[in-house]
């Protein structure tokens, strides 16, 4: 196996770690233990585990904001953005379950540490991003004019990014199944059509 898969592997170990244990429960042993080496070999691949959890958060949410930014700048209408952004973030939740997990779980923890300031930074960015898509909507008429955007920005979050604990691997209320009643619930609503 070459460095990089093992460096890969021993990362995606330690986030599903991270994520059942938490970061502060899970030690550079533990680690080293799920992926059946030395600790020391660990370090060959990662300076601390400090290292590791920030590798974890930052590829998920620059591979996630590169994805906002292209929203932000395409041609799409209003509306096909706030679709594509919300999906995007549940698919997210799908593909990187263990780092949303541990975003959720450690951010304001790790963001006490100065190596983590981005976390904040990253909050604010989305947020921005959030209220411009969810203006845009309200300035085109494709969401209605007394649209609460702080409101409808937390709604959004809060359901996207806990729908990893709802969500169920033998398929009951699967992350798909999730994102298409949040969509349809946010554009027509939960009351029967006149």
């Amino acid at each position: 196996m070459s460095s990089h898969s093992r460096r890969e592997e021993i990362r995606q170990i330690a986030a599903r770690l991270f994520a059942q244990q938490g970061f502060k429960n899970t030690t550079i042993k533990h680690i080293a233990d799920a992926a059946g080496v030395r600790s020391a070999t660990l370090y060959h691949h990662f300076s601390s585990k400090e290292a590791i959890v920030d590798e974890i958060l930052r590829s998920f949410q620059d591979d996630l904001f590169g994805t906002y930014q292209s929203l932000l700048t395409s041609s799409l209408d209003p509306r096909e953005k706030l679709v594509r952004a919300i999906e995007a973030s549940f698919n997210a939740t799908e593909l990187e379950r263990d780092a949303v997990t541990i975003f959720e779980n450690e951010a304001e923890f790790l963001g006490q540490q100065p190596r983590f300031g981005y976390l904040a930074e990253r909050n604010a960015d989305s947020r921005a991003f959030w209220t411009s898509l969810l203006a845009e909507g309200v300035d085109s008429g494709a969401l209605r004019p007394d649209l609460d955007l702080d409101l409808a920005y937390h709604l959004i979050q809060n359901t996207v990014w806990v729908a990893p604990r709802w969500s169920r691997s033998d398929g009951a209320s699967g992350t798909e199944q999730i994102r298409d009643g949040f969509l349809a619930i946010f554009f027509e609503g939960a009351t029967p059509r006149a």
